[in-house]
């Protein structure tokens, strides 16, 4: 794996989500924003971007349009994307991520092709510290014709052919979760997704959350607890961080929010117009949730916990 995966200790991780961007991301970093459809790390993508981190090499399982990995694109910070699936759901083509892949605008991407299920066994090669994971799974898809770092053995034991995708180990990882101590036990409301893998692989770890609770809190639902502390060096409040996308048990995606983004993407002027206002605009995260309207974000977390309510009479 080249490197080795160091205990972090049980003590106090709180920071800015500045400090944590400008300690952990370097120019040229192996970057993983973690999360699959919500608790996408929106915060954390807009200052990756307010700091103009440039050649970024990025893996993910699912890039989620209008919130995602597409900005960084968008603002030509990406030399490579490991990608598995790009998802727009109700908000249509990502036009973006369309210019980037294939138009080279605003300027040539590196794709590399995986599956949904390769990227999360990647994941789960380097959090146990190995080099590859086997897999049946791609040997029926035309992936490894045009993903050269995906390997086709013959198995020793049964002489079958047998895939093998790398082990993916990032730089640093951008996890956001619901809640979250000081030391960085972070718990997770909802489905995983791969995060629980991504923390032990990545070599850095970043939780954003939306509250920082009390380690006692922690201890009452221990089993809510996907990464504990040893795998985390900082931790960061930022409530709506994933706003574009929903925060299960916190608020819901902004559908109004990704629909007119699909209009104002549409042209490269108006995503860089997008950008200069909302990204470079603003001085943080604060900035930009005070600026779309803590109304506005209200609104959707009271909208959530109808929801939650209609489901416990049900």
């Amino acid at each position: 794996m080249g490197f080795e995966k160091i205990s972090r200790a049980p003590v106090d991780k709180v920071t800015t989500l500045k400090e944590a961007v400008n300690t952990y991301v370097s120019d040229g970093a192996y970057v993983c924003f973690g999360g699959i459809g919500d608790r996408t790390p929106s915060a954390a993508v807009h200052e990756v971007a307010r700091q103009r981190k440039q050649n970024l090499r990025l893996v993910t399982d699912t890039a989620v349009t209008f919130a995602h990995d597409s900005i960084l694109l968008g603002l030509g910070l990406v030399d490579r994307f490991e990608v598995a699936y790009n998802w727009g759901g109700i908000w249509g083509q990502d036009s973006v991520y369309r210019r980037a892949v294939e138009k080279g605008i605003p300027k040539p991407v590196e794709i590399v092709e995986y599956s949904n299920f390769t990227t999360g066994l990647r994941y789960l090669a380097a959090s146990m510290g190995l080099s590859f994971m086997p897999t049946k799974s791609l040997l029926g898809s035309d992936i490894p014709k045009y993903n050269q770092d995906i390997k086709i053995i013959d198995d020793p034991f049964t002489g079958e052919p047998l895939a093998l995708v790398p082990a993916a180990s990032p730089d640093v990882a951008f996890i956001h979760v619901q809640r979250c101590d000081a030391m960085g036990n972070a718990q997770i409301l909802g489905h995983l997704g791969n995060d629980d893998c991504l923390a032990r692989a990545a070599k850095r770890v970043v939780i954003t959350t939306e509250e920082i609770i009390p380690t006692d809190e922690v201890r009452r639902y221990s089993n809510l607890t996907a990464i504990p502390y040893y795998c985390v060096d900082a931790v960061v409040k930022v409530p709506f961080g994933s706003h574009g996308r929903g925060c299960a048990f916190c608020y819901p995606m902004d559908v109004p929010y990704g629909l007119q983004l699909q209009g104002v993407w549409a042209t490269e002027d108006g995503f860089n117009r997008w950008a200069d206002e909302w990204i470079y605009g603003v001085e943080d995260w604060d900035g930009y949730c005070r600026k779309l309207g803590w109304e506005r974000l209200s609104r959707l977390a009271r909208a959530e916990q109808r929801y939650q309510r209609f489901g416990e009479v049900r």
